[in-house]
């Protein structure tokens, strides 16, 4: 098989008459595809940088992965075999669905930067369809239209995977110790209650909203804001043509 066939047999059910994809070598790769992002961020992982670290040539890789975008799928694929999704409850399927947002930011935080493989995906590996059908689900069980439920869910991940990438990229300019972006929360604060509060009295006003919030506070507000507007019978219906 080409490695395009070889692609499509990982996102088939095995059948004891079907194709056998070469599962070993795959897993090795995404396990030192992982390694290298643990040590150096997911900007450092390259196909050349990844068969150095697997000791062999670029060109051997494309026995195994079709390209980069490839890569990626196996990367967000393998996070996803970690999560766990609950059977969906009609009477907690907001804390189910926050407790699965919560599982793949874990996930996502354990390789800086990861989050960008998942953006602008169309997703067949089977691990990560798995996690849509999941979430979906309880979604349906909490009574969300199923329209509502699809857009819902491609928006949380969405949602997710773009609050860890900025919490990689802050990460790594903080390693950095730039001074133009090392900002403290107590220095921020300054700066907004320095402003003159004629132009921004607001801004001055609350500079400690502004700069307030411990660990996820910021994540666990915005997914429940989220999930509390998909349960008003307003946010269930989506406009089938933009606003004016």
């Amino acid at each position: 098989m080409n490695p395009k066939e070889r692609r499509a047999a990982r996102h088939l059910h095995p059948t004891p008459d079907g194709p056998k994809p070469r599962r070993r070598t795959v897993e090795q790769v995404v396990d030192t595809a992982l390694g290298v992002i643990a040590a150096e961020g997911y900007e450092a992982l390259t196909m050349r940088r990844l068969a150095t670290a697997l000791d062999t040539g670029p060109a051997s890789l494309y026995n195994h992965v079709v390209n980069k975008a490839d890569l990626d799928e196996l990367l967000i694929g393998r996070l996803c075999t970690q999560l766990v999704l609950p059977d969906p409850d009609p009477a907690a399927w907001q804390e189910q669905i926050h407790g699965v947002c919560a599982q793949m930011r874990d996930q996502y935080l354990k390789y800086p930067g990861i989050s960008r493989a998942a953006l602008a995906m169309a997703p067949t590996d089977l691990e990560i369809v798995r996690v849509g059908e999941g979430m979906l689900a309880i979604l349906l069980a909490g009574d969300v239209t199923p329209q509502a439920a699809v857009w819902a869910g491609d928006a949380l991940l969405l949602y997710v995977a773009a609050y860890c990438l900025e919490l990689s990229i802050a990460d790594q300019r903080a390693a950095r110790n730039d001074p133009v972006w090392g900002h403290d929360r107590d220095e921020l604060t300054r700066r907004f209650t320095a402003l003159p509060p004629e132009t921004f009295p607001h801004t001055t006003r609350h500079a400690a909203e502004l700069t307030a919030g411990e660990a996820h506070d910021r994540f666990d507000f915005t997914i429940t804001l989220m999930l509390d507007g998909l349960a008003q019978p307003s946010a269930n219906r989506p406009s089938r043509r933009p606003p004016p």
